[in-house]
């Protein structure tokens, strides 16, 4: 059974629904971000929404990833080919 809350958000009269895929769910979770918060129902879709992209191939970086000039990469091999050649993956 799905309801609408005060915002006009749908929601499942058993648990949630997830903000990325829409999926009504009995066990979602919550992710909360600075101010933000948001309902999932399974890790890849909580990836997916807040996960940061690489720079260079798009990927969602969920390990450390690099960093440069504030731009995210997955690796050092993706900061390289966009020219950054000081940046070396963590061990």
């Amino acid at each position: 059974m799905r309801n609408r809350d005060s915002a006009g958000s749908e929601r499942s009269a058993d648990g949630g629904v997830c903000d990325t895929c829409g999926n009504a769910y009995d066990k979602p979770f919550t992710v909360t971000w600075g101010e933000e918060t948001r309902t999932f129902d399974s890790f890849e879709c909580a990836a997916h929404a807040m996960a940061p992209s690489c720079a260079n191939c798009g990927c969602r970086i969920l390990g450390h990833g690099v960093e440069n000039r504030e731009r995210l990469y997955c690796c050092a091999h993706c900061a390289r080919a966009e020219g950054e050649h000081a940046l070396v993956d963590r061990a």
